[in-house]
Parts: C-alpha cells; sequence; structure tokens
C-alpha cells in the first residue's frame, strides 16, 4: 500500500510539473500577440515582463512561511488552478489594466507553485531514497515543448489567444484538480541522515535554515538561470544577427536547447545514482561552459546550434539537484521544518537569475559585442564549479539507497501510511 500510494504522488506530481511548463511556455511564447492585442508599448513590456519573477520572488518568500502552517501540496493543490485561470484571464481581457491583473495574479501564483512542487519533489525523494528530482524536470521540460509547440500552432493558423488558450486550460485544469488527490507529502523534515549527524552536531542545535549553509546554493542557481535566460531570450537574435542565420533558422536554437534539455533530465537521475550528484553537476557544468565557448566563438549557424544544444544537456541537470542538496542540507541541519524554508528561499534565486541574465547579455552585447556578451555568462556558469561540494552530501543518500519509504497522505486526510 505505501509503494502503491508514494508511486501515485510520484505521477501526480510530475502531471503538476508538466502542465506548468505547459502554461509557462504557452505564456512566454506568445508574448507578441499579447503585446499586440493589448497595445502595450516597447518601452512598458519590459516592465510588464519583469513584474511576473518580481510578484513570483514575493510569492515564493510567503509561500515559506505559508507551509509552517498547512502541507505544501495544499498550497500546490490550490496555486496551480489559478495560474492556469490566470493564463486564461490573460488571454480573455479587452483593458490594460486586465491583463496587468492577470499577469500579476499569474506570477504570485506560479510563485507558489513553483516552490511548493520543488518542496514535494525533495520530500518525494527523500522518502525514495534515490534521485527522482530529475525526472519531475523532465516532466516540465516535456510541458514546455508540448507548450510551445500549441503556441506555434496557435500563431501558424491565426488563432486568438482565447481559441489557443481554452482547450489546453480545459483539459489541464480538471486534470490538475484530480491529480491533486493523490499529492503526498513527505515526513516533515525527516529523520537526519547518518552521514549529516557531525555537521548537524559540530554546529549545534538551531533552528531554521542558516543563510550561509544556503549560499552557495543560492549563486549556483542564479548562475543556471542566467545561463538560461540567455538562451531563451538571445538564441533567436545570436543566430540571425551574429551568425547570419535565416529566421526560420533561428528558432532551431531554442527547440533543439528543450529536446536537450528533455533528454538530459530524463537519464539524469540515473546518473546521480550511479556517480552521485556532485559528480553529476560537474559535468553539467563544464559542458554548459563549453557550449557557451562554442557560440562565442562559432563561425556559423550550425556551430552555434551546436553550442546551445550543449548547453541545454550542460544546463538541464543543475537546477534539480540544487533543489534537492538544499533539501538534505536542510534537513542535516536538524530543524524537521527546514527542508520546505529552503526550497522556498532557493526559488527566489530563480528569479534573480532571470531578471539579470537577459538585461546583462543585452547591455553587453548593445556595449561590447554579443560574442563577448557570451562569455559572461560562460564563466558565471563555471563558477559552478567553486560550489559543487554543496552537492556531496547527496551522495550517500542517492546512489541506490533503498530505504523503506514512509509518507503522510495528505490528499486522504493526512494519515500516515
Amino acid at each position: 500500500m505505501t509503494d502503491a500510494r508514494l508511486r501515485h504522488g510520484r505521477a501526480s506530481l510530475a502531471l503538476s510539473f508538466f502542465a506548468q511548463g505547459v502554461a509557462f511556455a504557452l505564456l512566454v511564447t506568445r508574448i507578441p500577440a499579447i503585446q499586440d492585442r493589448y497595445g502595450i508599448s516597447d518601452g512598458l513590456l519590459p516592465a510588464f515582463l519583469a513584474a511576473v519573477p518580481v510578484l513570483a520572488g514575493v510569492a515564493s518568500v510567503v509561500t515559506e512561511r505559508l507551509v509552517r502552517r498547512v502541507a505544501p501540496s495544499v498550497v500546490l493543490r490550490w496555486a496551480q488552478p489559478v495560474v492556469l485561470l490566470a493564463l486564461l484571464g490573460v488571454a480573455a481581457g479587452d483593458e490594460l489594466w486586465q491583463v496587468a491583473l492577470a499577469l500579476g495574479v499569474f506570477g504570485l501564483a506560479v510563485g507558489a507553485l513553483d516552490a511548493s512542487m520543488n518542496m514535494l519533489g525533495v520530500s518525494l525523494q527523500r522518502a525514495y531514497g534515490r534521485s527522482i528530482m530529475l525526472g519531475f524536470h523532465a516532466a516540465y521540460s516535456l510541458g514546455g515543448i508540448a507548450g510551445a509547440s500549441l503556441a506555434w500552432a496557435g500563431a501558424h493558423w491565426h488563432l486568438s489567444l482565447l481559441v489557443s488558450y481554452l482547450p489546453v486550460v480545459g483539459v489541464l485544469l480538471p486534470a490538475a484538480l484530480i491529480g491533486s488527490r493523490w499529492y503526498a507529502d513527505g515526513e516533515r523534515g525527516g529523520p537526519v541522515p547518518a552521514e549529516g549527524l557531525g555537521e548537524a552536531q559540530g554546529e549545534g542545535k538551531r533552528t531554521g535554515v542558516a543563510f550561509k549553509l544556503l549560499l552557495p546554493l543560492c549563486l549556483v542557481m542564479t548562475f543556471a538561470y542566467i545561463g538560461d535566460s540567455t538562451v531563451s531570450n538571445w538564441s533567436a537574435k545570436y543566430l540571425q544577427d551574429v551568425l547570419g542565420s535565416s529566421e526560420e533558422l533561428a528558432t532551431v536554437p531554442y527547440n533543439a536547447y528543450m529536446v536537450t534539455t528533455l533528454l538530459g533530465r530524463a537519464v539524469g537521475d540515473l546518473g546521480v545514482r550511479r556517480f552521485g550528484a556532485a559528480a553529476v553537476v560537474r559535468c553539467g557544468t563544464g559542458l554548459a561552459a563549453a557550449g557557451f565557448g562554442v557560440v562565442a566563438v562559432a563561425p556559423g549557424a550550425w556551430a552555434g546550434i551546436l553550442g546551445f544544444t550543449m548547453l541545454g544537456l550542460g544546463l538541464c541537470v543543475i537546477v534539480p539537484q540544487t533543489f534537492a542538496a538544499a533539501g538534505r542540507r536542510a534537513v542535516e541541519s536538524g530543524d524537521p521544518g527546514a527542508s520546505d524554508a529552503a526550497v522556498a528561499r532557493l526559488n527566489v534565486f530563480n528569479y534573480v537569475g532571470f531578471l539579470i541574465g537577459s538585461p546583462l547579455v543585452g547591455a553587453l552585447g548593445d556595449a561590447w559585442s554579443y560574442r563577448w556578451a557570451m562569455v559572461v555568462p560562460m564563466v558565471l556558469v563555471l563558477m559552478t564549479l567553486r560550489y559543487t561540494r554543496s552537492f556531496d552530501a547527496q551522495q550517500a543518500g542517492y546512489r541506490g539507497g533503498h530505504e523503506r519509504p514512509r509518507v503522510v497522505d495528505v490528499g486522504r486526510g493526512g494519515n500516515e501510511v
């Protein structure tokens, strides 16, 4: 019974990651259509776009406090429908204030959703006793590919935003609500692993998560999302303006990046179980930095596409393992409630990296050159190597462990199974 409920909890959480990937891709890939629909000027558009991650960061901080009173699964159960309905609100309005309100609600709900999803993922990984976080993020990548494909179809057939979004929300909303019945929260914090007792005892008893414990992981998360936002926002422009590709070919790098991200995450958990999280993060970091290097010196479009493809394979493993490392190190601190707080605080740096990355590359490209601008995220990503020791604590716990899982089934009244 326990194993079955654990599998159901894992499947339902993967569905949530997939739905979030679809929703976010549908929003960001139709930004030009949203701008045209509401008459948002080019000068005002960056403010609208920046508001979403800023509000998401605020909501992530609020979620840290909220989960002290309710389980993360409860937050996720309500946040996901709000995200989907806010997406529909973006498509259904006519006035500028309406889209501003819808995007504001979307940002707040996304922050709560991202934080609670990763809290559940970290606790389920601890219950399983082996690495499964990359699989959840692979589901997100798959959702992103599906959402981008649906957005392309809507643009190709000149469908209105409402016609494009309504069928998707009509399918995902009930699926998410039904799937939420099987969300499963791991034991709040869980036991302190044997390999972490020395560290926890050596530092003395404490409550909460010391920021110095999370700072290396916060930096890693920021660097990873600076790299990710560089690909998302600048790959097409770089290929077309710097490498002289056609407009059609300029769309290929991001698609290749998403596909290789999915493939890397689909097999990444096996690598973590075999070699340990720190080794996988080191390899991913080296591959991502090499990808930026190839992009910076690429003589033509296809070499640039190769570099962006390498970036997808390299960056894809870093973010899920950073969340997992934060949860595990927080539990080792000896505070049973520390894991959820650590994930919520770390999630804020997701948005910090997103806010820094795109303007940074754009400013350097305009002032210097876009080739040299690609060197900056390469150097930042390489700095992750300095902090890979922060992932070492995971190796003993998630390399083929077989501890018997124990979860709290919130979906059926909170009874322990």
